[in-house]
């Protein structure tokens, strides 16, 4: 096999075999949101994080989709009104969650569902607390000034 049947791209091995199999190539790897996703698989792989989430160009899904699939990671994409996708990655009962709360954008998250989000991607706990006390108290002082 000649050198440039293989390519390698950050310690993985493509065989470049001309099979349908081999559908993505290596220049699709090179746009900067593809490379900061290879970076998050990276992190993912090494335990740094349980649950990833990455926003990328819709262009670029079926790519994710494959890549994804191909290294056993489980995954959920949303679909945003801006054309981007959401991408969570990660450990298969984070994504699980992440699919329980239904086709909500981020914005429309509850504030414990936002509060778990937090969590699993890792966020420090005190600030998630903060954050999740502050989303309530802001709730309530809006229902109090639109209930006078």
């Amino acid at each position: 096999m000649r050198v440039e049947d293989h390519l390698t791209l950050q310690g993985e091995q493509f065989q470049n075999d001309n099979s349908d199999r081999m559908r993505i190539k290596i220049e699709d790897y090179k746009s900067a949101e593809m490379q900061i996703l290879m970076h998050h698989v990276y992190e993912y792989k090494k335990g740094l994080r349980n649950l990833v989430l990455h926003t990328m160009n819709r262009r670029e899904k079926h790519i994710t989709e494959e890549m994804l699939t191909r290294k056993g990671i489980s995954f959920y994409m949303q679909q945003l009104p801006s054309g981007k996708i959401n991408v969570f990655f990660g450990n298969d009962k984070c994504v699980k969650i992440i699919e329980s709360f239904g086709h909500k954008t981020l914005n429309d998250f509850t504030d414990e569902e936002d509060f778990i989000l937090g969590t699993m991607l890792g966020y420090d706990r005190m600030q998630q607390c903060e954050r999740f006390l502050k989303r309530r108290t802001t709730k309530a002082q809006m229902l109090g000034k639109t209930g006078s």
